[in-house]
């Protein structure tokens, strides 16, 4: 990464300072730097610290701070009457923009984890461009965290537990962690009632995750169980724990949307159904911006609808796995 001097191009400049005026209005406007946070969609910190750039650039003290309120300096007040105006033409100018290109066209560039990519983005991504024939689709596959700023990428969906801040997120669903294992063990795992009893089996350990051998379940409110697993395979992608299973390795904690065809056909065996591990959120996460494009709007919510319908067959599924003796709600 290129560090930036001191005397920044024009053009870079000038790009950051719109944006910069856009925080320092959204905190003029609401009087608080929580509160415009909050209308932007990014964090307090990034608001402060670009605002306190603004002025520390620019050698003027905009905004006076104390612990009840924030208000203009007279050179605060002047520059959010101009910083308005230039808003405003701005906004009017997207408007327009948007107007005339409603319909999702253009190429959608976005990135996914390889294992939900492959089993739920990639069939969404067919769906668009069938519904969509004018827009077309660039996805990369990774299970690496792409900066989408310095990558050019409108669009990332993320699967798990979100950690940066400075960008904007979208909840679309979420996905439940699996106890599975082969089927030539099924009448093994059927003896299973607590999930201490796990410990001496073979297992699977994805490297992917932090705690791929410390797992936590839990039954109620106050019955839980953690259990410590050893593992003789270590592998650092779930689709190739998912293939490791299958070939008979021994048990595994898998996501259910890579596991849901196995344990429909029977291939997999779902162990201790009636306890439940944590679940983790799936997220559409933009670059921070006011404005979205058609194309990555439509794209978020027709994710979105197969998220629900994905989501709906996993409660059907779970309540028709429960023992006869437990009561599902």
């Amino acid at each position: 990464m290129h560090k930036t001097d001191n005397h920044e191009p024009a053009t870079g400049a000038g790009l950051n300072n719109l944006r910069r005026l856009a925080y320092f209005a959204a905190v003029v406007e609401t009087g608080s730097f929580t509160a415009a946070a909050e209308r932007l969609g990014i964090t307090k910190a990034v608001v402060s610290q670009q605002v306190a750039r603004l002025e520390r650039e620019f050698r003027t003290t905009l905004l006076v701070r104390t612990t009840r309120e924030v208000r203009t300096t007279e050179a605060g007040k002047s520059f959010y009457q101009r910083c308005a105006l230039i808003l405003r033409e701005a906004e009017d100018a997207f408007d327009e923009l948007a107007g005339t290109s409603e319909e999702p066209s253009g190429t959608l560039h976005l990135t996914a984890p390889f294992d939900y990519g492959i089993g739920v983005v990639v069939p969404a991504i067919t769906e668009f461009t069938r519904r969509y024939p004018r827009c077309k689709v660039n996805a990369v596959l990774s299970d690496q965290s792409l900066d989408i700023v310095s990558e050019d990428i409108e669009l990332s969906i993320r699967v798990g537990w979100l950690t940066e801040s400075g960008l904007q997120a979208r909840r679309i669903g979420s996905f439940r962690q699996l106890l599975v294992a082969p089927s030539a063990m099924r009448a093994q795992m059927e003896r299973l009632t607590q999930p201490r009893e796990i410990e001496g089996l073979p297992f699977v350990a994805n490297t992917a995750l932090r705690e791929h051998l410390r797992w936590h379940f839990s039954k109620s409110e106050i019955e839980r169980q953690t259990v410590n697993m050893h593992s003789s395979i270590f592998l650092d992608a779930t689709l190739a724990v998912r293939a490791a299973v299958l070939a008979g390795a021994g048990l595994s904690i898998l996501p259910d949307f890579a596991v849901s065809d196995d344990l429909a056909t029977g291939r997999l065996v779902h162990v201790l159904p009636a306890w439940s591990l944590p679940s983790g959120g799936i997220h559409a996460v933009f670059p921070a911006a006011r404005f979205r494009p058609a194309k990555v709007r439509a794209f978020v919510e027709l994710l979105d609808e197969r998220e629900r319908r994905r989501g709906l067959g996993n409660k059907l599924a779970s309540v028709s796995a429960q023992p006869a003796n437990i009561t599902s709600r």
